[in-house]
């Protein structure tokens, strides 16, 4: 059954939130709703929260556009998409939480067929982290509230549940279909379960992979090309470790033999470094670098298997326009980055949830750039009174070639990256390399180069570094100004180390902002002894 434009009235679960509340617990406004405040009926889906919640769950406005990214408004009001995902003909699929529905939207067409699922619970809504597009014209999904793995048939419009194999508390979360597998970690079950799709009917055989560290969490996956699957196991904020499972030896290992060989005998772990406490999403690039988000902070991380050793990039500040800070109480905001993947060319692509920003790394050039997200709510920042300021909450995102497809979760929005879009300077670095003594200075040269024929009246130089104490001082001799289309702006950047510093290598983060966009290159810093 098809609908257009019309919801189903669900109430909002809340215990199967609370992994969901906790992890977002520092930023103001992220708390359950609160169902005993007054509420207009309205036959939507907004009616799921009381009325003075409903501009914080449901949106804030219409759609908006810049020269980057486009955004579609979602016809039925207060979906909030969450999961996101393509398929080979050009369109988009995602989850909408407030419903229980998946949804589809025609890129060509620029429509939107939202697909009503008859078995869904009434006044039941969900968290549906996963989702991914299976050869055989189906659309995996994950379900949080009810331990659920969906099966969605594009043919025959209709949903098929699995109940999610779980002893205690579980919460299947992100989703990867592999061939014949659908693979799942469970965030709060402490496992990876991997599903055999191929079978027909109602039951499906799978296996679970306990992790190495008992009552903790399990994180992100990403597969490398000898079959490697890796994920992170970690308890929040205390330790964690990075997980080398060898599922093509144990499978080859289990269809060649009769002997029971106990799974931990194919997994080998990483112990993580300091500063990487919530490590959600994780990619393995075509070097076999393993890469991790790191979402309580502004970093994120890569692993070398050969060298067994961690390297740590930062991102940009948050602009104050995404977290307002009306109140000054805001002293070190961060842009929390969350998913990670990696794109056709081999770029590193995440969110970053708090900056309301889509970011793409190229480990190549070590070139970092970030496109802002036009749409803001308010209700998730502090605002007060400040224009354009707050959150769309992007929780998830998909690379279709050179365009990235993003879901805002409290805006009822999906948008468009298109990366193909030319970008209005490129950064250059005399001196990328530099190794330092406590207490010594060098200045180097940036230079921000115009690629349009358009001046550009505000650019603002950024700067920021992996130190986790004052041991790095930087500073340019002009931090706002106007790039002119006819010529490159020379910007002289003096890097000063502290007389305590310790004596490591840090990444250092030079570059460029628009209202729109950040470009920005890394130094790698040696601190001397």
């Amino acid at each position: 059954m098809k609908k257009q434009t019309k919801g189903i009235i669900f109430l909002v679960v809340i215990g199967s939130l609370l992994f969901f509340w906790a992890a977002a617990a520092s930023m103001q406004g992220f708390s359950p709703p609160d169902l005993e405040l007054e509420m207009t009926v309205t036959g939507t889906p907004a009616d799921n929260f009381p009325d003075e919640q409903r501009a914080q769950f449901c949106g804030t406005g219409v759609a908006k556009s810049n020269a980057y990214v486009k955004e579609y408004k979602i016809p039925t009001d207060c979906t909030q998409p969450l999961a996101i995902t393509t398929d080979p003909h050009g369109n988009v699929w995602f989850a909408e939480t407030n419903t229980g529905n998946i949804a589809k939207f025609d890129s060509r067409t620029e429509t939107f067929t939202e697909y009503e699922n008859p078995t869904w619970p009434k006044n039941a809504r969900s968290m549906m982290w996963g989702m991914d597009y299976s050869s055989d014209g189906s659309i995996w999904y994950t379900d949080e509230a009810f331990d659920s793995i969906w099966k969605f048939s594009i043919q025959d419009e209709n949903y098929q549940r699995l109940n999610y194999p779980a002893e205690g508390e579980s919460l299947p979360q992100r989703l990867q279909v592999e061939g014949s597998q659908v693979i799942v970690n469970d965030f709060s079950g402490n496992k990876i379960t991997f599903f055999d799709a191929a079978q027909s009917g109602g039951e499906f055989a799978y296996l679970s992979l306990p992790s190495p560290i008992p009552n903790s969490v399990t994180g992100g996956f990403a597969i490398d090309s000898n079959d490697n699957l890796w994920y992170t196991n970690w308890v929040f904020q205390q330790d964690g470790v990075l997980v080398r499972f060898a599922q093509g030896d144990y499978f080859a290992f289990l269809s060649n033999s009769e002997e029971a060989l106990p799974l931990f005998d194919f997994l080998q772990v990483f112990k993580l470094p300091l500063g990487l406490n919530t490590p959600n999403g994780a990619a393995v690039d075509s070097d076999g670098k393993i890469w991790l988000a790191e979402t309580s902070s502004s970093y994120f991380f890569r692993f070398d298997p050969e060298t067994e050793s961690f390297t740590k990039y930062v991102t940009s500040d948050p602009t104050i326009s995404t977290y307002g800070n009306a109140s000054g109480l805001i002293k070190n905001p961060v842009t929390r980055p969350y998913w990670i993947n990696l794109d056709e060319n081999d770029r590193l692509v995440f969110n970053e949830q708090t900056a309301n920003r889509i970011a793409i790394f190229d480990p190549k050039t070590e070139t970092l750039t970030e496109y802002m997200v036009p749409s803001k709510n308010p209700g998730w920042a502090d605002c007060e009174q400040i224009k354009d300021c707050g959150l769309a909450q992007i929780f998830d995102f998909t690379i279709d070639g050179s365009k990235i497809w993003f879901t805002e979760w409290v805006e009822n929005n999906i948008g468009v990256l298109d990366t193909s879009v030319q970008l209005p300077f490129k950064v250059e670095l005399d001196n990328t390399q530099i190794s330092l003594k406590k207490g010594e200075t060098i200045t180097l040269t940036l230079q921000v180069i115009p690629l349009t024929n358009s001046d550009i009246p505000i650019v603002q130089v950024i700067n920021a570094d992996t130190a986790e104490f004052s041991d790095i001082m930087i500073e340019t001799d002009v931090t706002q100004f106007q790039l002119d289309s006819d010529g490159p702006r020379i910007i002289q950047t003096s890097i000063t180390i502290d007389e305590n510093a310790l004596a490591i290598s840090h990444k250092i983060l030079i570059g460029a902002q628009t209202d729109e966009v950040t470009i920005s290159k890394y130094i790698t810093l040696t601190i001397e002894s």
